[in-house]
C-alpha cells in the first residue's frame, strides 16, 4: 500500500520542549489515520506540521511524495484542515462561507457551485445555505467547517478533534460522511479524546504521550496487545474488596492483571466463570460488568489515569 503520509524521526520543539520527540510514522492512502494521547501529548502539533502551519525542527516529514519544508503551498492544495475551532466568517451566510473558500482554493465557478451544493446536502445543511453563521447551531457550524474542508476536493483531511461538543445524533452524522469520504478514496487523519470514536472510524492509530509513541496499530489488535479480550469491572463497597481481591489474585493473578482505581477494580484477563464466581462473593450483580476490552482500556493502560492539564 502507497504511504500518502511519512514521517521520520519527526520533532517539533519550543525552546526546550519537545512537543514532539522523534516520531516515525506511515499513514495509507485511503485509511483513517487516528492520533491519540491526552493533552500535551504533541498530536495538534503533528497534524500542524502535516498541514504546513508550523515548521519542521528536526526529521523528515513527506505528503504526497512532497517535502513539507521546501514545498508548503503545494501540500496545503492537496489538503482539506478542520482545525478545533469553528472559525467561520460571522458576517456572510452558510453558502457564501464555502464560495470565498472555493476562491482561496482557485475553484473554477461552475465547480464551485456544483461542490457547495454536495457539501452542503452531505452535511445535512442544505435548507441553511442562506442563513448567517450566527443563526447556527453548535454542531451545525462543526458540520459546516467540515463541508467547507471539502470544497476543495482534497486528497487528505485533516480533522482535530471534529466532533468536540457535539450531541450524539450530529456525532454520528459526521461519523457516516467519514465513512463515506473513505469510500471514496479521501485520506484522513484525525485526533479525538473520544476512544469510541477513534474505535469506530480509524483503520490504524497512534498512541503519543510526552511527545512519544507508545504504541501503533489497527484498534482491534491494539486491546488485544496490550489488556486482552475481556475485562471484568467490578464497583466494590470497602467491605467487599477483600475478599473478592483475594479470589481475583487466585484466579487470574498470573495469567492477566489487576488494577484497582479509587472504588473500582478492573481485572484484566478474565473469564465468565471469574464474574459468576465474584457475582456470588458479592451478592450483587449490578455491582459486576463482564465485558469485552475497548480502545479506552488501552488508552488508561499506556497513558495512565492520572490527570493531564
Amino acid at each position: 500500500m502507497t504511504a500518502i503520509i511519512q514521517a521520520r524521526g519527526l520533532v517539533r520543539s519550543f525552546g526546550a520542549l519537545r512537543a514532539v520527540d522523534g516520531v516515525d510514522f506511515d499513514v495509507t492512502e485511503g485509511e483513517v489515520f487516528g492520533l491519540l494521547g491526552p493533552n500535551g501529548a504533541g498530536k495538534t502539533s503533528t497534524i500542524r506540521m502535516i498541514s504546513c502551519v508550523l515548521p519542521v525542527t528536526e526529521g523528515s516529514l513527506l505528503v504526497d511524495g512532497l517535502d513539507v519544508r521546501f514545498y508548503d503551498r503545494e501540500v496545503k492544495s492537496r489538503l482539506g484542515v478542520v482545525g478545533q475551532d469553528n472559525n467561520l466568517d460571522e458576517d456572510l451566510t452558510v453558502a457564501k462561507n464555502l464560495e470565498v473558500y472555493a476562491r482561496y482554493f482557485g475553484v473554477p465557478r461552475t465547480a464551485a457551485r456544483s461542490r457547495i451544493a454536495e457539501g452542503l446536502h452531505l452535511m445535512q445543511l442544505t435548507d441553511r445555505a442562506g442563513a448567517r453563521i450566527d443563526e447556527l447551531s453548535g454542531g451545525m457550524k462543526r458540520r459546516l467547517v467540515v463541508a467547507r474542508a471539502l470544497v476543495s476536493e482534497p486528497r487528505i483531511l485533516i480533522l482535530d478533534e471534529p466532533t468536540t461538543g457535539l450531541d450524539p445524533q450530529a456525532r454520528h452524522l459526521v461519523w457516516r460522511k467519514l465513512r463515506l469520504l473513505r469510500e471514496r478514496g479521501v485520506t484522513i487523519v484525525l485526533t479525538t479524546h473520544y476512544m469510541d470514536e477513534a474505535e469506530q472510524l480509524c483503520d490504524r492509530l497512534m498512541i503519543m504521550d510526552r511527545g512519544a509513541t507508545l504504541a501503533r496499530g489497527e484498534p482491534r489488535r491494539l486491546i488485544e496487545e496490550h489488556v486482552g479480550r475481556d475485562v471484568l469491572e467490578l464497583h466494590l463497597t470497602r467491605a467487599q474488596r477483600p475478599a473478592t481481591l483475594a479470589y481475583l489474585e487466585r484466579a487470574v493473578g498470573e495469567s492477566g492483571r489487576i488494577e484497582e482505581i479509587e472504588d473500582v477494580v478492573y481485572a484484566f484477563g478474565a473469564r465468565a466463570e471469574h464474574a459468576h464466581a465474584v457475582e456470588g462473593i458479592v451478592g450483587d450483580a449490578y455491582r459486576v460488568l463482564f465485558r469485552r476490552a475497548n480502545l479506552e482500556d488501552v488508552f488508561l493502560t499506556l497513558t495512565g489515569r492520572a490527570l493531564v492539564e
